[in-house]
């Protein structure tokens, strides 16, 4: 008899937390909002400090789609890579267990062969030209192009030109590269980039960079001038070299799943509010870029302006590889966007 009410309490008592585990659950994902209304709740993460520029082109378009929705959906923002490195939280969105993931379109190479073009070293004309191609019928294909495996793609941010910055000495021309282990994105493209250079292409996470350059694990890295002011790399690497080798567009995407789980009114608000958002980042990626290149060199930062022409002759080879494959088709038809 004992023993049948000993199993009966515990039954009740993993009951009980069963139903707390499932409540929780559905709170994650639904909040209340009045008159018996429940708010759809999702989750987006990435990887950069919120003092970047690109958090607050997220934290607008969150902010629009509450207005738009008057408060029945809404974006709940983690940053830091609190959530996983980029490919860890797509990895996550094809799952369900994210609805919207921020991500450099470099980290979308394992899961979307074709956004590798975006890593060919001066592939665009000009910020005109960039714009043409992502605002037209090839950024929107590229948009398109996860839905086979999991992923909707909402809209690109502006994450300006990668350029190199090192410990030693400033990369003037190509041939400084050689031999120097270079902090890279994890993306076969930004590898072979560095390779074609002769240097030691090394991808680490952004979160672990700043020790990884304190400990000499690498030699550099390559960012735009908003992510090396926050991510305080300057305090250890103070040769910045303004080569703009690439020009690697951020993207928000969706778990596929969760889009197609929405009504066309919901899908509506979050394409008005994402158009908007990036209209908002854009302008501010301009100022922000201007103030961080006066707050790097005002903390102690050699900025360079090196001559590109060599940069574009020693990357050549990397075209010449590509040709006849399918992104270097993707990368003629860029070419041809006027």
């Amino acid at each position: 008899m004992r023993k049948e009410t000993s199993f009966l309490a515990v039954g009740l008592v993993l009951g009980a937390l069963l139903t707390a585990v499932c409540f929780i659950g559905i709170q994650r994902s639904a909040r209340q909002v009045g008159s018996g209304q429940m708010a759809t709740v999702l989750k987006l993460a990435h990887a950069l400090d919120e003092s970047h520029p690109v958090h607050a082109g997220m934290v607008f378009m969150a902010d629009r789609l509450a207005e738009l929705s008057s408060g029945s959906m809404e974006i709940q923002i983690f940053p830091n890579g609190q959530l996983g490195s980029e490919p860890e939280t797509v990895e996550q969105l094809q799952r369900g267990a994210l609805s919207m993931v921020k991500t450099s379109a470099a980290a979308m190479e394992g899961f979307v062969p074709e956004m590798a073009v975006f890593g060919l070293p001066y592939l665009f004309l000009s910020d005109e030209h960039y714009w043409k191609v992502l605002n037209g019928p090839i950024g929107k294909e590229l948009l398109a192009a996860g839905a086979d495996v999991g992923i909707h793609g909402l809209c690109y941010y502006d994450s300006g030109s990668r350029s190199f910055y090192t410990i030693d000495g400033p990369v003037l021309e190509p041939g400084a590269v050689k031999g120097q282990k270079i902090r890279t994105l994890q993306s076969r493209m930004a590898m072979d980039l560095i390779s074609t250079l002769e240097g030691a292409p090394t991808p680490i996470p952004w979160g672990e960079l700043y020790t990884a350059l304190q400990q000499r694990m690498v030699d550099g890295a390559e960012n735009n001038p908003p992510s090396l002011l926050s991510s305080r790399h300057y305090e250890v690497a103070k040769h910045y070299s303004l080569d703009e080798h690439t020009r690697i567009p951020d993207m928000v995407i969706f778990s596929q799943t969760v889009w197609g789980s929405f009504s066309a009114q919901q899908r509506a608000w979050l394409e008005q509010a994402a158009a908007e958002s990036v209209v908002f980042q854009r302008g501010l990626w301009t100022e922000k870029t201007a103030d961080a290149l006066v707050q790097i060199e005002a903390a102690g930062v050699q900025i360079y302006y090196p001559d590109k022409a060599p940069f574009v002759e020693a990357t050549k080879s990397l075209y010449a590889t590509m040709q006849d494959t399918p992104i270097g088709q993707l990368a003629d038809r860029i070419r041809e966007v006027k």
